[in-house]
């Protein structure tokens, strides 16, 4: 049991360092593919749509090979997840165009109040009070260190509402869709991601064109922004591959909050590698967030403890209407046997 234990961590600390390290590792191979002083390759949407090319691709050999199965899962959940997750793609877009940095940093941090709001909804799922406060810490230490300027417009604030809601309905949708269906992450991953990559191959270079007014067809390819393409493409399998793993084994609301340790890695690697400004605020938001993150696994970890105890509390405590019940059962079946033997 113990060494069942001890594997299961080991598998979910892999998952989360595969998480950790493709999603930093995509933001770096991004930024460098993305910015001015890179290859200015401007088309965010379609270079989406490329990774899921890419991943389903991944999917449809692992199949073919039987490295995988293939579970039955309705086309209508797949069309509707996949529109809802190309919603939290193209909204995270808009919004991060329309919106200042610091809305767009507080529109991602709304999420976490946001999935915990929807789980209770949908899944009547409630929180520990120990949980809420590790979030609220998260929330203002993440808020500290990545909250500049606030600026809100109309247009930018209802793609954020989107873009929010969408994501969050989308992370949701992945554990509740694994657990119905009985199927794995790679599983359910290969069986959505043609779609999403048909769809957004073929609205993403309109909507590349109206964030960044350029054109998929005018750009002109070197050796160094396809490398960095094949690389951003590499990485975003190993991401959606953990991000689904990740969602399976633990929750919606644990992969936000967590998922903002990315954010003090991506800070981090910002001010080693492209000499990005890092201030005192940066470094004292940094650490307020981490430890909001040591007290939520803490937390999470006591819940769990809890929750395990408290069947075998109700299992060896009786009440004294059954103590009274089992009394009387016992010297029934005495006098039963008595008679039998007279």
């Amino acid at each position: 049991m113990e060494n069942e234990k001890k594997s299961s961590h080991v598998s979910d600390m892999g998952a989360w360092a595969m998480n950790v390290v493709s999603s930093v590792g995509i933001i770096m191979a991004n930024k460098q593919l993305m910015s001015a002083n890179g290859y200015s390759f401007t088309f965010a949407t379609t270079l989406t749509g490329f990774h899921f090319a890419v991943t389903a691709l991944v999917g449809m050999v692992s199949n073919a090979t039987g490295l995988s199965s293939s579970k039955h899962v309705p086309l209508w959940e797949l069309i509707w997840f996949s529109v809802v997750a190309n919603m939290s793609i193209t909204g995270m877009n808009l919004s991060l165009m329309l919106n200042s940095v610091g809305f767009y940093q507080i529109s991602k941090l709304s999420m976490i109040p946001v999935v915990c709001v929807m789980e209770w909804i949908l899944h009547n799922k409630r929180y520990s009070k120990e949980v809420k406060i590790a979030v609220v810490v998260v929330v203002i230490g993440v808020g500290v260190c990545t909250v500049t300027d606030v600026k809100v417009n109309a247009k930018g604030f209802i793609c954020a509402c989107v873009a929010v809601l969408s994501t969050s309905l989308q992370q949701i949708s992945i554990g509740s869709l694994q657990k119905k269906y009985s199927i794995g992450s790679f599983e359910l991953l290969s069986k959505t991601a043609p779609i999403q990559a048909c769809s957004l191959l073929v609205l993403g270079p309109f909507c590349d064109y109206y964030l960044s007014g350029n054109l998929l067809l005018d750009y002109k390819y070197t050796y160094g922004a396809i490398f960095f393409i094949l690389l951003s493409c590499s990485l975003a399998v190993f991401c959606n591959v953990s991000q689904y793993l990740c969602i399976g084994r633990f929750s919606a609301v644990s992969f936000q909050v967590l998922g903002h340790m990315k954010t003090v890695c991506v800070l981090t690697l910002g001010w080693l590698l492209f000499e990005s400004a890092l201030t005192f605020k940066n470094i004292l938001g940094m650490l307020v967030a981490i430890a909001g993150m040591v007290i939520y696994s803490w937390a999470v970890e006591v819940e769990k403890q809890s929750n395990t105890k408290s069947p075998h509390a109700s299992k060896n405590s009786l009440t004294e209407e059954e103590l009274r019940l089992l009394k009387e059962g016992i010297e029934k079946s005495d006098v039963e046997v008595g008679q039998s033997k007279a």
